[in-house]
Parts: structure tokens; sequence; C-alpha cells
């Protein structure tokens, strides 16, 4: 039990210190952010515990089937720039292993995540059942088709890149939603782009150079 305790304290610590030096140092500012990346246990995401130790790392780290969990200043970044607030419904499009989802139900928002890995989704339902994410709802399937019997959604946040923005997600949008989608022709010519819409109306905004890894599906996916 002492073990443990140290344990906690020692992650405890390396949440502090990546929420001052990669998030604050480099603008995140929203406060419901910073406070759900100091509470969300990043590292009880990693399933390689070969990594567990690289948990608070600036950097992507492997969950396996050709995925990564995004570094953690890419996570509070999307979660900033969705311009939330509390009790919103948002849908995440790429669960993968369950952190980001993780982190906007700590922000108090009601998610909708859908995952196209059999693997991946048994693995992260059965985590976020562990840890008692009661306001994270799961669905396998092809998410560049969202999940249109849940929607509308206030936010939509995506994942994966892919080389356009899926019409189905910009459908389930409501008005005056807001999506962020990381768009390019590959992995190392993406923009993060966030999405307005306000009636038929669709504004598209260009803020930042990421790399993700690929959206795949049959809707605006490779």
């Amino acid at each position: 039990m002492q073990g443990s305790g140290i344990r906690m304290g020692i992650y405890k610590i390396s949440r502090e210190r990546m929420v001052q030096q990669q998030l604050v140092a480099h603008g995140i500012s929203n406060l419901r952010v910073l406070d759900a990346m100091r509470k969300t246990p990043r590292h009880l995401f990693l399933p390689d515990q070969a990594l567990v130790n690289r948990a608070y790392d600036s950097v992507p780290l492997p969950i396996g089937y050709g995925q990564t969990i995004s570094q953690p200043y890419i996570v509070a970044l999307m979660s900033q720039l969705l311009e939330s607030e509390e009790g919103m419904k948002v849908l995440e499009v790429g669960t993968g292993s369950g952190y980001q989802a993780a982190v906007l139900s700590d922000m108090g928002l009601e998610v909708y995540s859908v995952e196209r890995l059999r693997e991946l989704f048994e693995r992260t339902s059965k985590l976020l059942l562990h840890l008692k994410y009661r306001s994270i709802r799961l669905k396998l399937a092809d998410g560049t088709h969202g999940w249109p019997e849940a929607g509308p959604y206030e936010r939509i946040i995506v994942t994966a890149g892919g080389p356009s923005i899926p019409r189905p997600l910009v459908e389930q949008l409501c008005d005056g939603g807001i999506m962020i989608i990381p768009v390019g022709k590959g992995r190392r010519q993406q923009e993060l782009v966030r999405v307005r819409k306000s009636g038929q109306d669709i504004e598209t905004e260009t803020l930042a150079p990421v790399s993700f890894v690929d959206l795949v599906g049959s809707q605006g996916g490779w």
C-alpha cells in the first residue's frame, strides 16, 4: 500500500509539471482544460507498462494497432479550441486509448465516442468502466459517419486526419456548433481546422500544423 501511495504521489507531481511546463508555458489557459489535465490519470491509458514512466512526457506514445495517444499539449489544445461549456454534448471520432474522452468528461462534458477498431473499442470500454467514467458512451463503427442517432452535437472533435471534412459530421453539428479536425493530404501535411456552423453557413479556420494517424472511413476519410 505504501508503494502504491508513493507512485500516486509521483504521478500527481508529474501531472502538475506537465501542466506547467507543457501547457501553461505554451498558451493553454482554459481553467477547465488545465484542471482536467491535472485530474485525468494519463498513465492508466497506456497498455504497455514499459511506457508508463513516459506517460507525462511531451510525446505521442503507441497504444497498439498502429494507433497512438497524442502528446499532452495536443490533447489540451484541441480541448481548448472546442470553446465548450460544462454540460455540452460532444462527439469524439476516434476513441483510441480513451484518454481524450476522459479529459473531455473531466471537463464536465457529455461524451459520445466512436472507435472503428474492435480491439481498441473492447479494451477502452473495459478501462473507462473500471475508472467509472459514466458520462462517456462508446460505439464500434466507422467514425466518418458520426453517431447520427445520438446527435446533434454542440461540439465534435476528430482525433485522426483525413484529406477532407466528412459531410455527415458537419450535418450532425448543432446550429452554433464547433468541430475540431486535422485535415491534409498526408500525416506531414495536416492542419488543425476549426469548423463553425451557423444555420446553413459553414466557416472554416486553419489553426496549426499537426500530425495524426489516418482517419479511415467511407465518408471523407482515406
